[in-house]
């Protein structure tokens, strides 16, 4: 069932997206050739426990860390390793959730470590392209299929695939609440919007296909043929004006 929000909810929420914001602001500050991805978890902890607040993904399912941090054809949900070091021409998903007073922001970002390919950077563009496109259709009285069609023909008509087999979601006092936020769809189909509703939209881009396999840890998601992929989620809350960024501050 989709939970609409308080007033006074959705101003937790935005602390919680303000907190996950810094937090990933951090990290992206800290990247550098040669820093592990143990460390970068490291800094984004120390900034969601300075601030009051958990760190979302620590223990959830069993995820043995505070963020997720994927490199290149990682897709989400890489698990951080002091032996995994970032390397000059890497791109690198960060995605961070923090909990305050028992609500959650969640977001995530693409970052080029030192120079990368023309490719790349224009990977991690259309992947933040295909958000904006998605989360404009974020308004009362539209369907989950606006957001979702918008997504994905921005990608395809650029050359790029969507994942599938992972979502968007609603959040709030759970940090995955119903509904599912697919990055595709057909306009005017799925699930009405309604004002007070709160969706993490993430649009997930392969440069190849958008066919995906998990590893042995259960957790790290690739793309099936190797290929790069990105990432770009804010946590959204649905308003009569139009759609709030809660995980926004402005970078």
């Amino acid at each position: 069932m989709v939970v609409l929000k308080t007033p006074e909810q959705l101003q937790y929420m935005k602390r919680a997206g303000e907190i996950t914001a810094h937090a990933l602001l951090k990290a992206r500050d800290a990247i550098r050739v040669g820093i592990s991805t143990a460390e970068l978890d490291k800094i984004i902890r120390a900034y969601i426990e300075r601030c009051g607040a958990t760190p979302s993904f620590l223990g959830y399912g069993g995820f043995p860390a505070s963020a997720c941090i994927s490199l290149n054809h990682q897709v989400i949900h890489g698990i951080p390793s002091p032996q995994v070091c970032l390397r000059e021409g890497d791109i690198v998903k960060v995605d961070v959730g923090a909990c305050y007073r028992g609500y959650h922001g969640d977001s995530a970002r693409t970052f080029a470590v030192g120079r990368i390919s023309a490719a790349a950077q224009r990977l991690i563009e259309v992947t933040e392209q295909c958000f904006r496109r998605g989360v404009a259709k974020a308004r009362p009285g539209n369907r989950l299929g606006d957001i979702g069609a918008s997504v994905q023909s921005h990608a395809e008509s650029n050359g790029f695939s969507v994942v599938r087999t992972f979502v968007g979601h609603g959040v709030g006092s759970a940090l995955h609440e119903p509904p599912d936020v697919p990055n595709y769809g057909t306009p005017g189909r799925g699930t009405r919007l309604y004002a007070a509703m709160t969706l993490a939209i993430e649009p997930m881009i392969n440069e190849g296909t958008p066919d995906v396999r998990v590893l042995d840890d259960g957790w790290t998601v690739l793309t099936a043929d190797g290929k790069l992929s990105a990432h770009y989620e804010h946590t959204v809350a649905i308003t009569p004006e139009g759609p709030w960024l809660l995980t926004d501050v402005g970078e």
